[in-house]
């Protein structure tokens, strides 16, 4: 996984709460084997209509957000079943980020697994952020070392990561990774456990 340390980036504002997991990934696009090529079928629901063809009235079809990679949206972000899709399709359209007042638990889980840093902020400062994005191109930056989200016209928000997915998330690190940085221990063991 790439390490996020900071990332600066055009934000998307998603001012919807309860988005869950079918509706992020759709359960027919389930269907293949590797991780890459989800990020077309991103809120294919949404975006497109029953002809396949992209909805006006979505804003995530407008170009404005053609290269955001900071996702706000409302409480409750990731819920229903728990497939490790949806983190996939997001991370494949573009998001290293996601802010809301809240997650469900696994999809949370899920994205510190696959490379996508979720943040919890308060919910005034998640409506000010969609606020912010919605009028216009709105530029946030996210700093892992700090723990902070802040901009250029001077909003600051602090927030909570626990220190195991922070570390994975500095260093690009999925849990194989994590398991090989005892890779003398695991040989040690080995070799005095092997019976010939």
């Amino acid at each position: 996984m790439e390490p996020i340390k900071q990332h600066s980036g055009l934000v998307y504002p998603l001012n919807r709460a309860n988005v869950d997991t079918d509706q992020i990934i759709p359960k027919q696009f389930l269907k293949r084997i590797s991780r890459q090529g989800f990020g077309q079928f991103l809120f294919y629901n949404w975006r497109f209509d029953e002809k396949d063809q992209p909805r006006k009235d979505f804003s995530l079809n407008s170009p404005k957000y053609s290269h955001a990679s900071i996702l706000v949206g409302g409480e409750n972000f990731g819920c229903g079943s728990s497939r490790e899709h949806a983190p996939w399709a997001l991370q494949d359209f573009g998001f290293r980020v996601i802010i809301a007042p809240s997650f469900a638990d696994i999809f949370f889980n899920n994205c510190t697994k696959n490379g996508i840093l979720p943040i919890v902020l308060k919910e005034t400062e998640t409506q000010q952020l969609i606020k912010n994005a919605e009028a216009t191109d709105y530029q946030l930056t996210v700093d892992l070392t700090t723990n902070k989200v802040y901009d250029q016209n001077g909003f600051e928000a602090s927030f909570d990561l626990a220190e195991y997915p922070r570390q994975m998330l500095l260093n690009g690190w999925d849990e194989i990774s994590v398991t090989l940085t005892h890779a003398d221990k695991i040989t040690e063991f080995e070799k005095s456990h092997i019976v010939y």
